[in-house]
């Protein structure tokens, strides 16, 4: 992992400052102690990282699970007693990963996938255009359409009309422009820019103008605009905000609902986040989806025994992890190192940078997952990829991340009904060991997403050193999400010494470049051989 801390240490800064607002604020929707929201954050960088085997996954507080852990504190009576059902819940997931559960993740089509990265990058934008213009707006962590003080994501963008902050907005509008300069033009000119990141440099920025501004009558940004971690006076009261479960507690049989909500809800949301992220990785790394629900199942156990909330794989700082450079899953534990460090040593300090600084950042990493382009290209693919992909885009934006994923699965499969899914599906794999291994494989007459999970699993599983035949002569109908597979699988294979021959009825092909140019004669979301 250390041959990578060049690209990881920069990278981990930036999922800090991402991760410290969203644990305060997922806390803070949830009804829970601050601290419990930076407890989540420290275990799921430190122990998460360190036992998952996603070398670009971020794992913390989920704000999925906000709403659900408002009503659980509530029912259970008190958060002791919710504690209770958050060390069961991890003891259910790691039942889930031995039971090897993680293979349901391979069966969420790539436009639903695609439009799950989307519309949170949109949600993104939406919740935090609010503390960009210094307009205090507690749902601004919450990442549901109708929210839990009455009003809705549009309704408060409404709100920030009349209730801009002058300085609060300044800083946030220079933030914003030198991180864009950074990216476009700064980086490109000297290798030190992208050494220090532009995100730090508008932390310290923000810190150095709320500092010298904090005396104006205009300028000054109030205490409802900055970050704040809870500030300890001595060891005793930094030890005392950890809260223990009641175990007490564990005969009610609601601890029981409530410990099962939290380890399918945050079991699902995981498998999503880990399909999404490999998605946008650029080194194309499968991660194992058992082994992350066992790690998930540990975290939360160590973090419900410690006083923390629920904890999930997170795309919002998952993607900030890739689009800073984070090549292995050091960058994630490194992360979880500053929080501990940050809280326990310099939590004044952190409550000098104003919360406009960080919607900056998180306005760049929500741009970056909904960039414009993505939707003319999902219409160019055609309607089978795109309506799946705009209706989970809509269905997230207006309702929540798991209602828009089940909308967006939901069409994915009427769509698949729709184009007469009748055919069986095979894999047959030849292994004809002479001198370099030499194995072939052959796809059946139609092959769809369904087939993804079986398909992915074979190719990851061939030995360094082979000679891979991949036969599709007799297949009439191909999905798009089967080729990206197989692009993906072209990219690594040169790292395994794997050669490829393509056989088609378009010819053989020897290592293709790029399946997609070989299949793709014009923007369509699946390929007919016939």
């Amino acid at each position: 992992m250390f041959k990578t801390i060049k690209s990881d240490l920069p990278a981990s800064v930036v999922v800090f400052f991402v991760a410290l607002p969203l644990c305060l604020g997922i806390a803070l929707a949830s009804g829970a102690p601050l601290f419990s929201g930076l407890i989540a954050g420290i275990v799921g960088g430190i122990v998460v990282g360190g036992l998952s085997g996603s070398k670009v996954g971020v794992s913390g507080p989920a704000a999925g699970l906000a709403a659900i852990v408002l009503t659980a504190i509530g029912t259970l009576g008190g958060y002791e007693n919710f504690l209770v059902a958050v060390v069961l819940g991890g003891l259910i997931q790691l039942i889930f990963g031995v039971l090897k559960a993680g293979i349901i993740g391979y069966y969420f089509p790539s436009s639903v996938i695609k439009g799950m990265l989307t519309g949170i990058g949109i949600i993104i934008i939406l919740k935090q255009i609010p503390n960009f213009f210094g307009y205090d707006e507690e749902s601004a962590w919450d990442l549901e359409f109708f929210e839990l003080d009455g009003g809705n994501t549009f309704s408060e963008l409404i709100n920030v009309i009349s209730n801009i902050q002058p300085g609060a907005a300044l800083i946030g509008f220079i933030s914003l422009v030198l991180l864009i300069l950074w990216d476009k033009v700064l980086t490109k000119k000297s290798k030190v820019f992208e050494i220090i990141q532009g995100p730090f440099v508008v932390v310290v920025l923000g810190i150095v103008f709320f500092t010298l501004t904090k005396e104006s009558e205009v300028f000054a940004i109030g205490s409802t605009h900055m970050v704040s971690v809870p500030i300890p006076e001595d060891i005793n009261s930094f030890l005392g905000q950890f809260s223990f479960p009641n175990f007490s507690a564990i005969t009610n049989p609601e601890v029981w609902v409530v410990a099962f909500t939290i380890a399918l809800v945050a079991s699902l949301e995981t498998l999503l986040c880990v399909e999404a992220s490999d998605k946008i990785d650029p080194d194309k790394n499968v991660t194992p989806t058992n082994r992350e629900l066992l790690a998930q199942g540990t975290g939360n156990i160590v973090s419900g025994l410690i006083g923390g909330l629920p904890i999930t794989q997170v795309i919002v700082r998952s993607s900030a992890n890739i689009q800073s450079g984070g090549k292995s899953k050091m960058s994630a534990i490194l992360h979880g190192f500053l929080l501990l460090i940050s809280v326990i040593l310099i939590p004044k300090l952190l409550n000098k940078i104003p919360l406009s600084v960080l919607a900056a950042i998180l306005l760049i990493v929500g741009y970056k997952l909904a960039k414009p382009s993505l939707f003319k290209k999902m219409y160019q693919l055609g309607w089978k990829q795109s309506v799946p992909f705009f209706v989970t885009v809509l269905g997230i934006v207006f309702t929540d991340l798991l209602v828009g994923i089940g909308l967006g699965l939901l069409v994915g499969i009427i769509v698949i009904l729709l184009k007469n899914y009748q055919n069986s599906h095979f894999l047959h794999i030849e292994d004809n060991s002479n001198g370099k291994h030499r194995i072939k494989m052959t796809l059946a007459e139609e092959v769809t997403f369904f087939n993804k999970g079986a398909i992915l699993k074979e190719l990851d599983s061939l030995p360094r050193d082979t000679y891979f035949e991949f036969d599709v002569t007799k297949t009439r109908y191909l999905d798009y999400d089967i080729i990206e597979i197989l692009e993906d699988f072209a990219f690594k294979a040169k790292e395994r010494n794997i050669d490829i021959k393509l056989i088609s009825k378009r010819g053989v092909v020897e290592n293709p470049p790029s399946f997609i140019e070989f299949f793709k004669l014009r923007p369509k979301s699946s390929i007919s051989l016939s």
